[in-house]
């Protein structure tokens, strides 16, 4: 097996605000369904679904690796509909702050050291 793409699936509490927050922090949304939406950024996306699950969404996370921690960490900062933000710390292998979505997903947002 030869894997050419992997895309994951994010759960919403609130799908509507979980759109926003996806917008917010840089993806471009695409309309797939009514329950689904497809986001992009650069060559990366992902699906938000109309689905919840209190104990998946807190167990849930994405790593993000971007190339400017501190850009990252302005927009992120900004989302009105995040939940929670760390400040960005530094690590042996690069740099993270992690950022908590709506529905209590964490996204680690990294910039991998050259």
């Amino acid at each position: 097996m030869k894997v050419t793409d992997i895309k994951v699936f994010v759960p919403s509490k609130d799908y509507e605000v979980s759109k926003l927050f996806y917008a917010e922090i840089g993806f471009n949304p695409e309309f797939i369904t009514d329950d689904l939406t497809l986001f992009q950024n650069g060559a990366s996306f992902l699906y938000l679904q109309r689905f919840y699950n209190q104990e998946l969404a807190n167990n849930f996370m994405l790593q993000i690796c971007i190339s400017d921690i501190e850009a990252a960490f302005n927009v992120c900062s900004n989302s009105k509909h995040k939940t929670k933000i760390t400040p960005v710390q530094n690590e042996a292998w690069g740099k993270v702050f992690y950022l908590w979505g709506p529905a209590g997903e964490l996204l680690h947002i990294t910039e991998l050291s050259n």
